[in-house]
C-alpha cells in the first residue's frame, strides 16, 4: 500500500467516524462547533520553496466525512505586512493569487484525482489529476465553496460530494481515499502543502495521504437540456439546436452518462494556431459530456500529448469533407467491483460519412501494482476502414521514491480488403533519491505503421527513443538572499527510426528560479544533432538537417499595484542554414488590474526567421524569410457572483518571402532549384464576445458574439498592413444564444 510523504507522521485518519458527523454550512466561517468533530490537520510544510519547513504564519485544515460529501476547511493566518490578492476571474482562470487547494483520489488507488480551488477573491478552478502529475481543467463539477476574510487571515471551505466520482465498494463500512491540500501565498509565491509533495514532481497522486472515511452513499439523477439559437451574419441564415445530457449514480460504485445530439462547446473557441507542420495540432476537449469522468481512459502513449484516446476524433472532420461530423449520441458508463474498475465508451455519428466509436477499459489495484487494459474499436465506413487498438499498461510502486511504469499496445488496421498491424512499447522509472536529487529514464520503441489517430493521438510512428534526465532542486540559500529555490534539470536523449538511421541526438539544460517576492525566471537551453527529418517530406524521403540550438528565457513578475508583467525572449536554428541563420522572438504579456473583477491581459509576440523551411510537395522544400506578428488579449469583467463578461481577441499576422527552393535527392541532399517559390502573407483573426449568466450550479445562459477567418495573400505587404487587415477579417460572422439548465431528482 502507498505510504504518504510526510516526515514520519502516521497519516491513516480513522478519526474520521460516521456518527456525529453533521454537515457543516459552508460559509467560510470556520465555525468551532461545526468542525468539533472533524480530523485537524497542522503539518503544512513548504513545498516552494521546497525547505520542506513551516511557514512564520500558520495554515490548518479540518476533515470531515458527511452524509452529504467530504467536507473540508483551511484556515490561512496572514499578518498585514503580507499583502492579500483578491483578484477574481472567470472559472478555471486564475494567476498568482492567495488560493487554497484540495486534491482527492477517491478510489485511493493512486490513479486520478479531482482537483478543487478557491481563491481569495472567490473565484474557483477544478479539474483532474491523472498519470500521477497531469493536471487538466477541462472537466467542471458540481460542489459547494466559500471563503471569508478577516484582519488576521482568510479561510476557505468545501463541501465535495460523493457522487462526483465512481468509488470501489467499500470494506468493513469504510472507503480508502487520497488527499491532499495546498496553500498558496500570491504576493510571494510561498506554498506550503499537506502531504509536502507538488503537483510538478514525478510522483503526485501515489503519494497522497491515505485517507480513511466511512462508506457514505450518495445517488444523482441529473438530466441537462440545451437550447441554442445561431445566428450566421455572413450568410444571413439562422438556425436552432437542442441537445440532452444524462448522468445518472445509482450507487458510489457504478455511473452512467449518456448525451444525445450532444452540446458542442459553441462557447468555446480554440487558441488560434498556424501550422505548416507534419503534425497535426492538439486542442484540449471542452465539451462537458466528453470531460466527465474521463481520466479512466487518459492512457499516454508517446512524446508529448499522445494517448490511446483522444475524444476530439469524436465529431472531428468528416471523413468526407464536408466539415464536423455530426454526433447523434453518446454513452459512458464506469464502475468498479472489486480491486477492478472499469469502463465503456461509445458514440455514434450521423449520416453516410458517420463513424462509430468504441473504447472499453479495466485497471485492477493488486496493492504495489496496477495492471490496465483497454480495447478501442473505430469503424469509418465512408473510407471503408476499421481501426482496433488494444494496450496493457502496468504500474509499480516502491515506497516513495521509486515508480516504473510500462505500456504494450499495438494498432490492427484493415482497409481497401488490406491490413497492417503494429505494436509499440515504453517504460518511464521515476527515482527520488533525496528532496534535492531525482533522475528519470524513458525508453520508447513504435513499429512503422503503428495508427492510434482513428480513436487517439500519435504525433508520430517509426522511432525508438531514449531519454535520460537528472534534477537538482536548491533551496538553502543564505538569510537575506532573494533567491528562495533553483530547480536545474539536465537531459539527454537520442532517436532513431525503426531502420537504425539516427533522426537527431539532443542534449538539454532547463532552469527555474523562484525568489521571496513571487517571480520567477525560466531558462533553457537545447542542443540538436546533425539531423535526418523523415516527417517534412509528408512520406517523400529524408531531409539532412545541420546541428541547431534552442535557447529560450522567461521573466514572470506577480501583480504589484495595478500591474503583473511577464516578458521572454527566444532564439532557435530551424533552417538548412542552422545555427547561421536563427529565428529570434520576443514577447511581452502583461496584466492590467482596474479593480479586482476587471483585468486586461495582452499578448504581443515579435518573431523574425530568416531561414523558415516549409514543404511545397514532392520532394520540394523551400527557405522563406518570415516575420510575424501575434497579439492577443482578454479582457474578463467579473460583474458579480453569478455573471461574467470576457472580450477575447486572437491575431496572427504573417509574411514570408521566399530565399531559396531545394529539391531532396536519394542522398537526403537539399540541392538549390532555379525554381523560386512565391512569396505569401497570411491574416488571421478570432474575436468574440461572451456574456455568462449562471442560473444555478452547472446551469447557464450565454450570449456570445463571435467574429473570424483566415486570408492568404501572394502580395508581402507589411506586418503592420496585414495586421489591419486581420481587424477587418468577418468571413464567419455569428450571433449565438446558448441555454442550458442541469435538473437533479
Amino acid at each position: 500500500m502507498r505510504t504518504a510523504l510526510i516526515l514520519g507522521l502516521n497519516l491513516s485518519l480513522t478519526a474520521l467516524a460516521a456518527s456525529a458527523q453533521s454537515v457543516p454550512v459552508i460559509d467560510g466561517e470556520i465555525a468551532a462547533g461545526e468542525w468539533s468533530d472533524a480530523r485537524e490537520v497542522s503539518e503544512f510544510l513548504l513545498i516552494e520553496p521546497r525547505t520542506r519547513q513551516p511557514l512564520p504564519y500558520a495554515t490548518r485544515a479540518w476533515i470531515k466525512a458527511t452524509e452529504h460529501g467530504l467536507a473540508v476547511a483551511v484556515d490561512c493566518l496572514q499578518p498585514p505586512e503580507i499583502a492579500r490578492t483578491r483578484d477574481q476571474s472567470a472559472r478555471d482562470q486564475s494567476g498568482p493569487v492567495d488560493r487554497v487547494s484540495v486534491s482527492v483520489d477517491y478510489e485511493g488507488a493512486g490513479r486520478s484525482a479531482l482537483a478543487f480551488t478557491v481563491t481569495l477573491g472567490g473565484s474557483v478552478l477544478d479539474g483532474t489529476v491523472v498519470n500521477e502529475n497531469q493536471y487538466s481543467t477541462d472537466w467542471t463539477g458540481n460542489w459547494q465553496h466559500a471563503v471569508s476574510e478577516r484582519a488576521e487571515g482568510w479561510s476557505a471551505e468545501f463541501l465535495l460530494p460523493w457522487h462526483l466520482a465512481p468509488m470501489p465498494p467499500p470494506v468493513d463500512g469504510k472507503r480508502q481515499l487520497g488527499i491532499a491540500i495546498s496553500r498558496v501565498v500570491g504576493s510571494t509565491g510561498e506554498r506550503v502543502a499537506w502531504p509536502p509533495v507538488h503537483l510538478s514532481e514525478p510522483r503526485f497522486l501515489s503519494v497522497l495521504a491515505p485517507l480513511e472515511v466511512t462508506a457514505f452513499s450518495q445517488k444523482l439523477l441529473a438530466f441537462t437540456p440545451y437550447l441554442v439559437g445561431l445566428h450566421d451574419i455572413a450568410q444571413s441564415d439562422s438556425d436552432t439546436d437542442a441537445g440532452l445530457d444524462v448522468f445518472w449514480k445509482p450507487n458510489n460504485a457504478f455511473q452512467l452518462s449518456a448525451t444525445i445530439n450532444p452540446d458542442f462547446g459553441q462557447v468555446e473557441s480554440d487558441q488560434l494556431v498556424v501550422n505548416f507542420g507534419a503534425v497535426e495540432t492538439f486542442f484540449s476537449d471542452r465539451r462537458p459530456f466528453f470531460t466527465e469522468n474521463q481520466s479512466l481512459f487518459d492512457v499516454p502513449f508517446g512524446i508529448s500529448n499522445s494517448r490511446l484516446l483522444y475524444t476530439r476524433r469524436v465529431g472531428g472532420p468528416a471523413d468526407d469533407g464536408s466539415g464536423a461530423g455530426d454526433v447523434g449520441a453518446a454513452v459512458k458508463l464506469n464502475g468498479s467491483a472489486g480491486r477492478w474498475q472499469y469502463g465503456v465508451f461509445a458514440a455514434d455519428e450521423n449520416g453516410e460519412a458517420g463513424r462509430s466509436f468504441l473504447a472499453a477499459r479495466t485497471v485492477a489495484d493488486l496493492g504495489e501494482h496496477d495492471l490496465g487494459f483497454m480495447l478501442t474499436d473505430v469503424d469509418r465506413p465512408f473510407l471503408d476502414r476499421h481501426a482496433r487498438t488494444g494496450a496493457i499498461d502496468h504500474r509499480w510502486t516502491r515506497g516513495e521514491s521509486l515508480s516504473l511504469a510500462t505500456t504494450v499496445v499495438g494498432s490492427d488496421i484493415d482497409q481497401n480488403a488490406s491490413g497492417e498491424s503494429a505494436i509499440g512499447v515504453q517504460s518511464r522509472l521515476d527515482q527520488r533519491f533525496s528532496d534535492r536529487y531525482r533522475q528519470q529514464i524513458y525508453a520508447l520503441h513504435m513499429d512503422d505503421g503503428l495508427d492510434l489517430n482513428d480513436f487517439g493521438y500519435l504525433d508520430r510512428d517509426d522511432l525508438n527513443y531514449l531519454r535520460y534526465e537528472f534534477g537538482v532542486r536548491t533551496t538553502d540559500f543564505a538569510e537575506g538572499s532573494s533567491t528562495t529555490s533553483v530547480d536545474n534539470r539536465f537531459a539527454t536523449s537520442t532517436r532513431r527510426n525503426t531502420d537504425g538511421m539516427k533522426l537527431f541526438d539532443a542534449a538539454a539544460w532547463y532552469r527555474n528560479q523562484t525568489f521571496n517576492d513571487g517571480s520567477s525566471v525560466y531558462n533553457e537551453l537545447t542542443w540538436l544533432s546533425p539531423a535526418n527529418d523523415d516527417l517534412i517530406l509528408r512520406g517523400n524521403g529524408v531531409v539532412r538537417l545541420p546541428q541547431r540550438l534552442i535557447a529560450y528565457a522567461e521573466r514572470n513578475r506577480p501583480r504589484k499595484g495595478n500591474w503583473a508583467v511577464g516578458y521572454g525572449v527566444s532564439a532557435q536554428s530551424e533552417g538548412l542554414d542552422g545555427m547561421r541563420h536563427t529565428a529570434v522572438s520576443l514577447s511581452y504579456f502583461p496584466t492590467y488590474y482596474f479593480s479586482d473583477t476587471l483585468s486586461l491581459a495582452p499578448y504581443v509576440q515579435l518573431r523574425y526567421s530568416p531561414d523558415w523551411l516549409l514543404w511545397r510537395g514532392g520532394q520540394r522544400v523551400a527557405s522563406f524569410e518570415a516575420r510575424q506578428l501575434s497579439f492577443n488579449t482578454d479582457l474578463n469583467w467579473i460583474i458579480s457572483e453569478r455573471s461574467e463578461l470576457r472580450i477575447k481577441l486572437e491575431t496572427i499576422a504573417l509574411r514570408a518571402r521566399a530565399r531559396q527552393s531545394y529539391l531532396v535527392g536519394a542522398d537526403r541532399a537539399a540541392r538549390p532549384t532555379d525554381e523560386l517559390d512565391s512569396d505569401f502573407s497570411l491574416s488571421n483573426l478570432g474575436f468574440q464576445i461572451r456574456y455568462r449568466y449562471e442560473l444555478a450550479p452547472l446551469s447557464d445562459l450565454y450570449i456570445v458574439y463571435s467574429r473570424g477567418g483566415l486570408k492568404f495573400d501572394p502580395r508581402l505587404d507589411s506586418v503592420g498592413s496585414l495586421f489591419n487587415d486581420a481587424l477587418q477579417i468577418d468571413d464567419d460572422e455569428q450571433f449565438l444564444v446558448k441555454l442550458s439548465y442541469r435538473v437533479e431528482v
